[in-house]
C-alpha cells in the first residue's frame, strides 16, 4: 500500500485538495459573503425606496383628500354665493318692476288728467263758440247790448266780493 504509486497519488490528491480547500473555501465564502452583503445592501436600498415611495404615496393621497375637500368646500361656497346673488337679483328686479309700475301708473294718471283737461277745454271752447254763434244769429242789437251790460254788472259784483 505505501509502495503503491496509486496510493501516493491518492494521498497527494487528498493533500492537494485539503491544501487548496481552505484558501478556496475562504475565497468562496468571502466572495459569497460579499455577494450576500451586496444583495442585503440592495434589498435594504429597495426597502428604503419602497418606504420612501409609500410615504410619497401616503402624502399624495393626503394631498388628494385635502384637494377634494377644498373642491367640495368651494362648490358649497359657490352654490351659496349663487343662491345669494340669485336672491339679490330677484329682489332688485322686483323692486325695479315695482318702481317702473308706479312710474307707469303715474304717467297714465297724468295722461288721464291731461286728456280730461284737454277735453274740458275743447268742450268749453266748442260751447262758447256755439253760444256765440247762437247769440249772434238770434239776438238783436238791442238784446246784445242789454246782455253785455248785465254781464258787466255781474262781473263787477263777482270782482267786488
Amino acid at each position: 500500500m505505501f509502495s503503491d504509486p496509486q496510493f501516493w497519488v491518492a494521498v497527494s490528491f487528498i493533500l492537494f485538495i485539503a491544501a487548496i480547500f481552505n484558501p478556496v473555501r475562504k475565497s468562496l465564502t468571502s466572495s459569497l459573503d460579499a455577494q450576500i452583503k451586496a444583495i442585503k445592501k440592495n434589498i435594504d436600498e429597495v426597502e428604503n425606496l419602497k418606504n420612501d415611495a409609500q410615504k410619497a404615496l401616503d402624502e399624495l393621497k393626503e394631498r388628494e383628500a385635502k384637494v377634494e375637500k377644498e373642491i367640495h368646500n368651494l362648490n358649497l361656497e359657490s352654490e351659496k354665493k349663487i343662491a345669494e346673488l340669485k336672491d339679490v337679483s330677484i329682489s332688485k328686479l322686483t323692486d325695479q318692476i315695482k318702481k317702473r309700475k308706479i312710474l307707469a301708473e303715474n304717467k297714465i294718471e297724468q295722461l288721464v288728467r291731461d286728456t280730461n283737461s284737454s277735453i274740458k277745454i275743447y268742450i268749453s271752447n266748442v260751447a262758447i263758440e256755439i253760444t256765440r254763434n247762437i247769440l249772434e244769429k238770434k239776438l238783436t242789437n238791442e238784446q246784445k247790448t242789454k246782455l253785455i251790460e248785465t254781464s258787466i254788472k255781474d262781473l263787477n259784483s263777482i270782482l267786488n266780493n
